[in-house]
């Protein structure tokens, strides 16, 4: 699979998890969080959720899986893409908590701290885990059997 394509994919599945866990998150504390609020805020449109959860997921679809694919050599984390996608994902949550922690103090900011980070590393997880699996042979190529080969 061509790379861009196989980056895009990663993305798609980690923003799906992520959203999903971060929508969870939004349940359980009764949108005391406004995680999407933080996006928009951060974009410099305060107030328009609905901004913040599009620029959200195309950022997560589109921007920082192709910055993930030009950028991956240079990340630290070894061969392994899954390690170096949660590598970007600790970068982009640190940006992302100093940005977006808005009025949050006290033991909500420790919940948003900490399932933020979460989210983040599943997010890097599936991009780095499905751009690594799309873009090489993945364990079954490596594993198929081959006839020519006395040891098996």
């Amino acid at each position: 699979m061509k790379r861009p394509l196989a980056a895009i994919t990663g993305g798609v599945t980690g923003i799906a998890v992520m959203s999903v866990l971060l929508l969870f998150l939004e349940v359980e504390t009764r949108s005391n969080l406004a995680i999407f609020e933080a996006v928009a805020r951060f974009a410099g449109m305060p107030g328009n959720v609905a901004f913040g959860f599009v620029l959200f997921v195309l950022a997560g679809v589109f921007a920082w899986p192709l910055a993930f694919m030009a950028l991956e050599e240079y990340i630290p984390g070894g061969p392994d893409p899954a390690t170096r996608g949660m590598v970007l994902a600790v970068v982009l949550w640190v940006v992302f908590v100093l940005t977006g922690r808005g009025d949050l103090s006290g033991g909500l900011l420790a919940i948003y701290v900490i399932f933020t980070l979460l989210a983040h590393l599943c997010y890097g997880f599936l991009l780095g885990a499905v751009y690594g699996r799309l873009t090489s042979g993945g364990p079954l190529e490596a594993e198929r059997y081959d006839p020519t080969d006395v040891s098996q």
